[in-house]
């Protein structure tokens, strides 16, 4: 019972701390406005110049106004919402809120890391280290050697592995292509602009893509530990897929260049997710069959 009242306690932090954090983000105003700044490695960057993120680029300053907007209007809602079905034993709102923890430790991961300093790093950091221990509370919570007994014998795993193990590798080769010519030649990876080293795509591929592949593998095989980390991978996926969709859209609006394969790839596998999520719902019990908190 202690270990349901650190995660209340965790959960009811992120939802409060990531509810401010994203009101500055989009409502924060003031600054010198759009200018050009040239970085290390001599590239005209264009600097946002407003608000909370008025020293980021607009590029990035556009995915952090849209990744805030959908934290706030899904994100927040969908982890208090899952709290509540996960207090009521039930086995969909703790697979429900373990994937959605899993977004807020990602989101708040990259703030920290590669968000240019402003007076909300500490939120951040805050923010990353609720959501790290309360995902491993979430996950640790659940009675791995029985997980299986919670989903239906007609659960489409090689359909949801599949995808699982297509999404890491793709996404593992768009990452891997953007950075090869700084790896064969001397050019600068496109995207760098006036910041340190690639956060996003670092986090992807030392991270995410083998945890899909991962899982995607476990699931076919019908591995226990398969069912529980596919659940959170596309959980996770859905709530990322679509704040990335978001920026693609607010980028696009704020006349950033971006590859087709971003455009077309990420919208297109938040809906497959999308899919993927119904099919693994409809195929999941109501209440969990063994609960430990």
């Amino acid at each position: 019972m202690k270990i349901k009242r650190y995660l209340i306690v965790l959960v009811l932090v992120i939802a409060l701390l990531s509810t401010i954090a994203c009101l500055f983000g989009l409502f924060s105003n003031g600054g010198p406005g759009e200018y050009e700044f040239k970085s290390i490695n001599n590239e005209v960057v264009k600097i946002y110049g407003y608000g909370l993120y008025k020293d980021n680029s607009i590029s990035i300053a556009a995915q952090g106004i849209a990744s805030d907007f959908v934290t706030l209007v899904m994100g927040v809602p969908l982890l208090i919402l899952s709290l509540y079905l996960s207090l009521k034993e039930s086995f969909k709102g703790k697979i429900l809120l373990t994937g959605t923890l899993g977004y807020f430790l990602y989101t708040y991961m990259s703030y920290t890391f590669l968000w240019m300093y402003n007076k909300f790093f500490i939120i951040y950091v805050m923010l990353m280290s609720a959501s790290l221990y309360a995902f491993i509370l979430s996950i640790f919570s659940f009675d791995i050697e029985n997980i299986k007994l919670n989903f239906s014998e007609k659960l489409p795993v090689k359909f949801l592995g599949g995808y699982q193990i297509f999404i890491g590798v793709m996404i593992g080769m768009l990452w891997l292509g953007k950075i090869a010519p700084s790896i064969i030649g001397d050019k600068v990876p496109v995207g760098l602009e006036h910041y340190t080293t690639l956060v996003i795509q670092g986090m992807d591929l030392g991270i995410i893509v083998p945890t899909a592949i991962l899982s995607g593998i476990f699931l076919i095989k019908r591995k226990a530990i398969g069912f529980l980390l596919s659940s959170v991978i596309i959980i996770k996926g859905i709530t990322m897929l679509t704040s990335i969709s978001a920026m693609i859209i607010n980028q696009a609006l704020n006349g950033v260049n971006m590859s087709m394969a971003e455009v077309i790839l990420f919208p297109l596998f938040n809906l497959v997710s999308i899919i993927c999520l119904v099919l693994l719902l409809k195929n999941t019990k109501t209440k969990v069959e063994k609960i430990r908190l």
